[in-house]
Order: C-alpha cells, then sequence, then structure tokens
C-alpha cells in the first residue's frame, strides 16, 4: 500500500473517531472558553505525545510478530469488526437522534490543556480498545513500509485531531453557530459509511489469512 494511502486513511478513521463526543471534545470546548483558541493545540500536542509513545512501544514489540499470518489474521478481522461495530453505531445514533454537537456545554478541569490531553486520553477505555483492535491492525500493515509508512500513519492520525479539535475551538472563541446538528449528522453518517466498508474490507483481508 502506498504511503499517500496509508496517510488517507488513517486521516479517514481518525477523523471519524474525533467527530464522536467524547472527553477530549468536552475538554476542548472548555479549555477553548477559558484559555482561548491556544488550548486546541496544547491539548492535540499532549495526546499526540501519548500516542507517539505507544506507537513507539508497538512497534518495537511488533517486530517479532511480522510476518506471522496467524497474528495478522486475528488483529486484521478484529480490527475490521470493531470498525463496522463502530460505523454501524454512528449511523444508528443519527437515525435514532442521539449525537448532538453542543459547543455551549462546558466542563470544569483543573489541569493545564496539555496534561489534560493526555490524560483525558489515557483514562479513555473506547482509547484503548480502538489501539488493541483496528489501530494495531492498520499500524501492522503501515509497518510493511518501513519507517515512513509508520510515520505516514501517525502523521494521517494526528491530522485528523488537528483539523477537528482546531476547528472546534475556532468555532468556540470566534462564536460562530453554521456547523448545525443537521450538518453534523451528515458528516457522522458519511463516517460511518466509510468506516463500514473499511472494516469490511480488514474482515475479509483478515480471514484470508486463516486460509
Amino acid at each position: 500500500m502506498s504511503l499517500i494511502a496509508i496517510f488517507f486513511v488513517s486521516l479517514g478513521v481518525g477523523l471519524s473517531g474525533a467527530l464522536m463526543p467524547g472527553p477530549l471534545l468536552t475538554v476542548t470546548i472548555n479549555e477553548s472558553y477559558r484559555k482561548g483558541f491556544i488550548a486546541a493545540p496544547l491539548l492535540v500536542a499532549g495526546h499526540a505525545v501519548l500516542e507517539a509513545a505507544l506507537i513507539i512501544l508497538l512497534v518495537l514489540g511488533l517486530d517479532r510478530v511480522i510476518g506471522n499470518d496467524i497474528f495478522f489474521a486475528v488483529v486484521g478481522t478484529a480490527g475490521g469488526a470493531f470498525l463496522t461495530w463502530m460505523g454501524l453505531g454512528m449511523v444508528l445514533d443519527v437515525r435514532d437522534g442521539r449525537l448532538h454537537l453542543d459547543l455551549g456545554k462546558r466542563q470544569v478541569t483543573r489541569m493545564e490543556p496539555f496534561a489534560a490531553g493526555l490524560t483525558t486520553s489515557f483514562s479513555n477505555p473506547y482509547w484503548f480498545l480502538w489501539w488493541a483492535t483496528f489501530g494495531l491492525s492498520w499500524l501492522l500493515i503501515s509497518m510493511e513500509r518501513g519507517v515512513a509508512g509508520v510515520l505516514s500513519f501517525y502523521t494521517g492520525h494526528i491530522m485528523a485531531d488537528v483539523l477537528w479539535y482546531f476547528l472546534v475551538a475556532f468555532l468556540i472563541v470566534t462564536g460562530k453557530k453554521f456547523l448545525s446538528d443537521r450538518v453534523y449528522g451528515y458528516i457522522i453518517v458519511a463516517c460511518g459509511g466509510f468506516l463500514i466498508i473499511l472494516g469490511s474490507r480488514f474482515i475479509a483481508a483478515g480471514l484470508a489469512h486463516f486460509l
């Protein structure tokens, strides 16, 4: 797979995850109210440092299992199943009206934005689940292109956070309200469909390694 493809798949999947309401989004909204736009780069930097450390640890450990078809099959199938489940959940949440982008909600936090970005991610069980399934399987594929593949994977993944959380901070600081729940819902459905398609391909690729 090309480095460009690795980058854009990482960007698409990362953006789908970032868009979903969660602890990091809530903290980004709150800190943008308190400290202005600068909060977003600091939060993303904390998140990026944590993920860089995790990727380094995974790469060091995965060197021993690259080329093992059974390992790749299990991880790939699990990653695809997680993506498909996540995509379906996103579509159903929009259909049932359970998703709302409330840029007016605020939450008290006592940490600085950089520390909050790091600890909020680490304390989120969903973050561990993502990395144990799809994150691990996609990292394995990226490693086939060596260091450049891993960097492309990481850059695309972090760029998704930059695009979304910087936008949220900008909307908070400027007071703009053009991102309605309806537009947000359309974006989530599109991302959900993307995850379902990608997840199905990963399941097929994983199962193929069992044969």
